[in-house]
């Protein structure tokens, strides 16, 4: 779906934001890149820890409730849907950023190659997101199970995979990286792990179309590359087309 095209329909799409967000006293673009403390917000709620592999884990109250229902689903089938990781506020995002950017630094420097730091962002952007400019953010996001590719290849994990694949839109989530291969999707490399909760995410998508730039994300190593990058049009809203 071309960008222009995509851009039209969300920003055609009508919603009651406050229906879904309270706004006050964080504001939107604040909420949208993440800078909040989930714990502190009334909209979310801390992940019991059946439902988690890490302690203190939040998501909004509504993606946490379909979360439990799919989960409770999937058990049925002998499946567990195990969650990895959830809201990532901007802080969390850039103590990952940094470390990856140290970490590709650090290569450079032991195999004295020069890289240009929109090369480093590349790298680190075929999975991770700029602090400010991920999903994770929004409290809609969850990453299931594991996070190496490799894993859905075996036959636990390829069993859990082909269970989302049919089951998961039954409970809003979509999968919101898929294959770029065959596809006009941009940015971040497929994660089979990474699905969305639709219904409420398709907002704040819609809200970042119209209100995020390319220069707002500051504050963290590679920041000026944002632009050139165009991390709004190619990775935030680089995503399957089935879950705008």
């Amino acid at each position: 779906m071309p960008y222009f095209w995509i851009l039209i329909s969300l920003i055609s799409f009508k919603m009651d934001t406050k229906a879904i967000l309270n706004t006050e006293p964080i504001a939107m673009k604040d909420y949208l890149m993440g800078r909040f403390e989930p714990s502190k917000h009334p909209d979310f709620v801390r992940i019991p820890d059946q439902y988690s592999e890490k302690k203190g884990a939040f998501l909004r109250k509504e993606v946490l409730e379909a979360f439990i229902r799919m989960y409770e689903a999937a058990l049925k089938d002998n499946i567990t849907l195990t969650i990895v990781s959830a809201t990532r506020n901007f802080d969390y995002q850039k103590a990952i950023w940094e470390r990856k950017w140290s970490e590709l630094k650090y290569k450079d420097k032991l195999n004295k190659q020069a890289t240009t730091d929109q090369t480093k962002a590349l790298t680190i952007l075929r999975y991770s997101a700029m602090p400010g400019a991920s999903r994770h953010h929004w409290g809609t996001d969850i990453d299931l199970c594991n996070l190496n590719s490799a894993y859905f290849n075996t036959k636990k994990g390829k069993r859990i995979y082909e269970w989302l694949q049919r089951y998961a839109g039954q409970y809003g989530f979509c999968q919101t990286y898929t294959s770029k291969k065959n596809s006009d999707r941009t940015g971040y490399n497929q994660e089979k792990w990474h699905w969305s909760y639709q219904p409420t995410s398709r907002v704040f998508t819609a809200e970042a179309a119209i209100l995020l730039q390319d220069t707002d994300f500051t504050g963290f190593s590679g920041c000026e590359t944002a632009p050139e990058l165009q991390i709004v049009k190619k990775y935030i809203l680089g995503i399957n087309k089935d879950c705008f």
